[in-house]
């Protein structure tokens, strides 16, 4: 085959293909899912609870029902301190993260840590996923009441300091509706039971599904 019939043929070929290329590029786009991490302590991790009923996992479903396509992996350690989170941010927020539920500092103040020292930690942590790019919603915790007041004019302010230094979303309490309600918690009387999740799923909805969107916008 000569040089003119061959370029010929490629042509053909080629204009022959377009309309099947064309057709598979304007067939609809599959959905987006948004890969999220839960990062935190027994309270995201699920504290004796079956992994279905734990707060990342309502929370996947909560969003879902919402015409939402996201994925929540959970990075609960219970027992975690902002320490402890600290120590491990890098590795359990792993490459491809498109968003990180940052919930820490109650163990903190069981420990009666000192606040300021639990700052330094989340600071932390919070720099450290600004500079992967990756977008935080942060999980705010106040001080129990035995710890005093002294100790909570120190510790209470601490997130809603962050969230404006990284001009991030907060969600002030993650226990707000269930802490000191009996009937929302486990016998400990401290973590949330299935019920006691499903308030702070419902509570906290708003809150991620603003974030989720936001994270939309950016992937456009």
């Amino acid at each position: 085959m000569g040089l003119k019939a061959l370029a010929l043929h490629f042509v053909v070929i080629t204009t022959l293909s377009l309309p099947a290329l064309s057709a598979g590029a304007q067939g609809s786009a599959p959905a987006r899912t948004v890969q999220l991490v839960g990062f935190g302590d027994s309270l995201m991790a699920g504290y004796q609870l079956p992994p279905n009923e734990s707060y990342t996992a309502q929370l996947e479903t909560a969003l879902k029902e919402k015409g939402m396509e996201v994925t929540i992996t959970n990075a609960g350690v219970s027992g975690d301190t902002t320490s402890g989170g600290l120590s491990r941010i890098d590795w359990s927020v792993p490459d491809g993260t498109q968003g990180v539920i940052v919930e820490l500092g109650a163990n903190d103040a069981l420990r009666g840590i000192s606040p300021e020292q639990s700052e330094k930690n989340l600071d932390a942590m919070l720099a450290r996923l600004k500079e992967r790019n990756i977008p935080v919603v942060l999980a705010g915790m106040l001080a129990p009441p035995n710890m005093g007041s002294e100790y909570a004019e120190r510790f209470n302010p601490i997130y809603k300091k962050l969230s404006q230094k990284y001009d991030v979303p907060l969600y002030p309490f993650f226990l707000d509706g269930v802490a000191a309600q009996q009937s929302l918690q486990l016998s400990d009387g401290m973590h949330p039971n299935a019920d006691g999740v499903k308030v702070m799923v419902e509570r906290s909805l708003p809150v991620m599904q603003d974030f989720v969107r936001s994270i939309l916008m950016e992937k456009k």
